[in-house]
């Protein structure tokens, strides 16, 4: 089974309180209206792929943002020797990738 998506978390990022998404099997696009939330979606994903982030993604009041996504598929286990190298212990087939952001004043 190729790598997919399965799971995104989002919690205090940008106008998002809390989010819990769980995709389906087959899943493929992401679409809706102007101001949905898609922007924020994918501005997440960028974050947990090691975009630059500042404090001013952390919605207004909240001291910290974070943002957790699974990825499933027998094909991470490709991933396992520059995982190790990094000092993350190496997966099967599960990858579960997190990032938090901290308002430090």
């Amino acid at each position: 089974m190729p790598v997919v998506l399965t799971l995104l978390r989002i919690k205090n990022l940008a106008l998002v309180e809390e989010l819990e998404w769980q995709m389906e099997p087959g899943f493929i696009a992401v679409t809706g209206e102007t101001g949905a939330g898609k922007s924020i979606i994918i501005g997440a994903l960028q974050l947990l792929l090691g975009e630059r982030a500042d404090k001013s993604l952390i919605r207004t009041g909240a001291d910290l943002c974070t943002v957790e996504a699974v990825f499933s598929g027998n094909d991470l286990q490709k991933l396992n020797p520059q995982l190790v190298e990094a000092g993350i212990e190496g997966c099967e087939n599960d990858l579960i990738l997190k990032r938090t952001l901290y308002c430090r004043y």
